[in-house]
């Protein structure tokens, strides 16, 4: 699951956003201002920032400006300030988008979904999403979201992560214990297969219920998202 800071001080399109953005497999964190703008952005780990240009303390541009000195996190601006000469300067600041107010939710959506494809296929980097699952190979990281837009990072072992990622780059095919076993531990591996019921059973326990499926006499799989479920 990505994770989006919003910085708004209207708090009616703060909820609106945050309701969309929960509702379409994000999680959120909110600021009001500036200032919290930028402590929330140091606090937490942000795929991506919704920056207000009209901040109280700190207005975006000045936000944007501290964000850049020390990140290349994609930055979309929003704001009612529609003349050539603000969007400019934005774009100057390498702002990722600049949408104006009002804006249509739905394309806002869009815009999002493709400003993080070109963010991750930019850096290289091939993070696997799947509901509210974000699994980091390079950073080698995982990240679960909450209900309430929350994000954790639960801590788990190197054959836990292992056994995780070949999981979910095999969604829908069922891995019996012996096929875990080669890929994960070994072809050269001679333990009990008992092992990946105990790991499976740890994962199952950090990362909440519903992910890993076990298909009785054969293995375990984690099945493909519905097709008509839109997850980012």
């Amino acid at each position: 699951m990505y994770q989006i800071l919003v910085i708004e001080d209207d708090e009616d399109i703060q909820k609106i956003l945050k309701n969309y953005l929960c509702g379409n497999g994000y999680g959120v964190v909110l600021a009001g201002d500036g200032v919290e703008g930028i402590h929330k952005f140091h606090e937490h780990t942000c795929d991506l920032v919704l920056l207000d240009v009209m901040l109280p303390k700190i207005d975006g541009f000045g936000v944007l400006e501290l964000i850049r000195r020390e990140s290349e996190v994609p930055v979309m601006m929003l704001t009612a300030l529609e003349e050539e000469e603000y969007q400019i300067r934005g774009l100057d600041l390498k702002a990722d988008d600049y949408i104006t107010k009002p804006f249509s939710v739905q394309v806002l959506l869009r815009k999002i979904a493709a400003v993080l494809r070109r963010a991750n296929r930019d850096a290289g980097q091939e993070q696997i999403v799947y509901k509210n699952l974000r699994l980091d190979p390079a950073g080698h990281h995982v990240y679960v979201g909450q209900e309430n837009g929350d994000i954790t990072e639960p801590e788990l072992t190197q054959k836990e992560f292992e056994l995780l990622h070949v999981l979910l780059i095999n969604k829908g095919i069922v891995l019996t214990r012996q096929k875990l076993l080669n890929l994960v531990w070994g072809e050269d591996y001679f333990g009990e297969e008992r092992i990946v019921d105990t790991h499976i059973k740890n994962l199952r326990k950090k990362l909440g219920p519903g992910c890993i499926s076990t298909i009785r006499g054969v293995g375990y799989r984690i099945d493909k998202e519905n097709k008509n479920q839109s997850y980012h």
